[in-house]
């Protein structure tokens, strides 16, 4: 059978759902449960910020290990695999108990979405562009923000129901095998390719390449401190359960759209300025996420999250695949880790201010100011480019 016998927006939606059920579900599904299982267990902000660093842990794991040669031929094989223990990595973290035990449990679903997202976005782009459809790649992504309004959708019926946090994972690794089951049928088995490609060279020596793999590895630290505790802040504002699922739900509906929307303004005014561009606007929806208060900050807080951080990861990267020549695999790499770095600094840092502050207010501002100098380095990286 032909590696593209479907149609394109076949493998467009089949992408979309695997990164919702171990992006938008996997990884983020954390933020909206994240108040229950503080209020629940007692947990303290240092306690949740290392919960959420061992999964960033297992992401950078996994990313690093994805960029080997082993697991070309194989993907459809991985990403089933992957979004199997996905499912039962979530329903897991219901049903046991321990900081310990959500520690490793954590770490391996980190290893598990990344995974997928490696993967699966091999063969839908691969496909695509077989298809003469690399325009449709930017929907791809929009899955993780479809991911995040879904669990926004669940931890809302949920609250409704007077279910308690052990419930949101359970729900979690059910929605997470379905999307499995989707992602099973919608993406059929290829033949593996007669010959690997052979080895790529080194990166070259580029001052632009190192400054936007920093601004990168500083955008990985600015986004997920409001990322991992914007339905916290929620918590702390006395809301109400209801309007935290609100505010996480107009995360994941900006989401959906960004990707390719950014991607129109960075046709015109280039990837570099574009991404500096979406920092600052991050930054300022991390401040009024703490400073406005009311419904109006956690809201704003919220859709200027879900508007940037998927467009910004993906520009990044598209950014320093432009800059590394003949090693795109290894760029990638490198600012993966670099982005994973951040990313688990972020909520330990985070984490720790918040418990000697009492609030978030202060790492916010501190991550509103990480994103500021990211954007900075990133604009003077497309300067040198």
């Amino acid at each position: 059978m032909s590696s593209v016998s479907r149609a394109p927006f076949i493998y467009v939606a089949a992408g979309a759902i695997g990164m919702a059920a171990a992006m938008g579900i996997g990884r983020f599904v954390y933020t909206p449960i994240l108040p229950g299982m503080m209020d629940g267990l007692g947990l303290s902000a240092s306690d949740a910020g290392l919960i959420a660093s061992a999964n960033y842990a297992g992401y950078l794991l996994g990313a690093v290990l994805a960029s080997g040669r082993w697991g070309q031929g194989r993907e459809r094989g991985v990403v089933l695999l992957s979004l199997l223990a996905n499912a039962v990595l979530a329903a897991a973290m219901g049903a046991m108990q321990g900081l310990a035990v959500f520690l490793l449990v954590r770490f391996l679903a980190g290893i598990a979405s990344a995974f997928v997202m490696v993967f699966i976005s091999t063969i839908v782009f691969q496909r695509l562009i077989a298809r003469g459809r690399a325009d449709l790649q930017a929907w791809h992504f929009g899955g993780v923000g479809a991911g995040i309004a879904m669990s926004s959708v669940m931890i809302a019926a949920l609250v409704l129901a007077g279910a308690e946090w052990q419930a949101g994972w359970i729900w979690s690794g059910a929605l997470s095998l379905a999307g499995l089951i989707l992602v099973f049928l919608m993406i059929e088995p290829v033949p593996a390719p007669a010959q690997k490609p052979p080895a790529e060279p080194g990166l070259p020596k580029n001052p632009a390449l190192t400054r936007i793999i920093v601004a990168y590895g500083l955008f990985g630290f600015g986004y997920i401190i409001t990322a991992t505790f914007l339905v916290a802040i929620v918590r702390q504002g006395e809301a109400g359960r209801l309007f935290e699922s609100v505010v996480w739900l107009a995360t994941g509906l900006a989401g959906i759209p960004s990707v390719w929307l950014w991607a129109i303004a960075a046709r015109r005014w280039g990837l570099a300025s574009v991404f500096a561009v979406g920092c600052v606007v991050e930054a300022i929806g991390v401040v009024a996420s703490v400073a406005l208060g009311g419904y109006a900050g956690p809201l704003i807080g919220g859709v200027l999250l879900g508007g940037t951080f998927i467009a910004i990861t993906a520009m990044g990267l598209q950014f320093g695949r432009q800059l590394a020549g003949e090693a795109p695999r290894r760029v990638i790499a490198l600012m993966t880790a670099a982005f994973g770095v951040g990313q688990i600094a972020g909520p330990v840092v985070a984490g720790v201010v918040a418990d000697r502050s009492g609030d978030f207010v202060l790492a916010s501002l501190i991550a509103a100011v990480v994103l500021l100098v990211s954007g900075f380095v990133a604009y003077g990286a497309g300067k040198r480019a």
